[in-house]
């Protein structure tokens, strides 16, 4: 069977990662995604590095299962094209700089004059509004104002960390697509006479903060109190190493507690006036973990692995990323899938995470080349090959 959006037509205007990720969820899941871009060069993305025969991994892992339009907006007759493929669709999802769209004649009430009931994405770094609105935008900002950057660094004291990965892009992304589809889901269901689209707006420093929110801001929580500095909760990662490679350890419960204690063969640890409670062993964290890194350094990985999961101890290897991918876990779950694409060859992909018992949802075409599927979409849309001509002739021109 098709995917569970099969019949939803997005059209997507955005480059880079957070507006394509969310874009390529919604198409993975059956959506008719077309990705129009500028004929000169296309998404940014098309120009990274790590590529093959003219495609970009980063290109590749954002834009699957979209159809491709070139598109110079700056010229009317394409931006007419444009207005009229709105006019089929449900989505609009757009990420430049605010204020950008509706001078290129694609805002809000332009395209609701000829789409009424479709959905509007406004995809933005900071938000539309704000001293920081206008300006440009990357995931180091985002982390920085964010307050994301302080807490990876475990204390308000320390120097501020980066994670080493493009969180807010991917949050964002993830944030959008659930957004989009409750918004359809909305419009469904709105009576005669009620409003059917809404304009979603989001920004990735909304994204970060309210991701943060869940685990990281309990002493900003209650108004009114005294916030004290964030303090870690540990200096010492979770990350142990071992006689081999390294491993990941992690106890919560008293249970937990007591069963490393014996696969460690440290039963003293139990009567260490330091550790007697979870509130003491907390208290003096750092402490314990270091104790139990000089115990696990003795022996390899492998007998810790399998020692501590007999004892019922949370763990697990330390993978890279080429070892990640021949994890039994992962091939059991079949996390990883091997595609043909016509052009790039070969392409080793992590399917999408949602798995849908009568829906499918997955990889059924790579990602295309600019433009590849411009004369496809105008024709749908009743254009003659003359007119087509014409257009492409004009943009050549302009």
């Amino acid at each position: 069977m098709p995917g569970p959006l099969h019949g939803f037509r997005i059209v997507d205007l955005t480059s880079m990662i957070s507006g394509p990720l969310a874009t390529m969820i919604l198409a993975d899941q059956g959506a008719d995604v077309i990705k129009v871009e500028n004929p000169d060069g296309g998404d940014h993305t098309r120009a990274a590095n790590n590529r093959r025969n003219g495609f970009s991994a980063s290109f590749l892992n954002n834009n699957r299962n979209k159809r491709s339009v070139a598109l110079d907006l700056k010229n009317p007759a394409a931006r007419e094209a444009l207005l009229r493929l709105l006019a089929t669709a449900d989505v609009l999802v757009q990420n430049f700089r605010p204020g950008v769209v509706e001078r290129m004649g694609l805002g809000e009430d332009a395209v609701r004059a000829v789409a009424p009931a479709i959905v509007y994405v406004s995809i933005s770094g900071f938000g539309e509004t704000g001293p920081y609105a206008q300006k440009p935008v990357y995931d180091p900002l985002v982390q920085a104002v964010s307050g994301l950057a302080t807490i990876q660094a475990g204390s308000d004291g320390e120097r501020p960390r980066l994670v080493r990965t493009i969180i807010p892009d991917k949050l964002t992304a993830y944030n959008a697509a659930q957004a989009i589809t409750a918004a359809l889901l909305a419009r469904e269901r709105t009576g005669p006479g009620e409003p059917k689209g809404q304009h979603i707006r989001l920004s990735m420093l909304d994204a970060v903060i309210a991701f943060l929110w869940a685990s990281d801001m309990g002493s900003q929580t209650f108004v009114g109190e005294q916030i004290p500095q964030q303090q870690a909760a540990s200096f010492i990662d979770l990350i142990y190493e071992t006689a081999t490679s390294p491993i990941s350890a992690a106890v919560q419960t008293n249970r937990e507690w007591v069963a490393l204690t014996g696969a460690l063969d440290k039963p003293e640890w139990l009567d260490d006036p330091r550790f007697k409670t979870p509130a003491l062993r907390q208290r003096h964290i750092d402490e314990r973990l270091m104790l139990t890194q000089e115990a696990l350094r003795a022996r390899s990985a492998e007998y810790w692995l399998d020692r501590l999961t007999q004892a019922g101890v949370p763990c697990a290897p330390v993978l890279t990323r080429s070892a990640m991918l021949s994890d039994p876990q992962v091939i059991a779950n079949g996390i990883i899938e091997e595609t043909e694409h016509p052009t790039a060859g070969q392409l080793r992909q992590a399917r999408p995470a949602a798995r849908f018992s009568v829906s499918r949802a997955g990889s059924a075409r790579g990602g295309a080349a600019l433009g590849e599927h411009t004369v496809e979409v105008l024709a749908e849309l009743g254009y003659s090959g003359e007119q087509i001509a014409a257009l492409a002739a004009r943009e050549q021109a302009a």
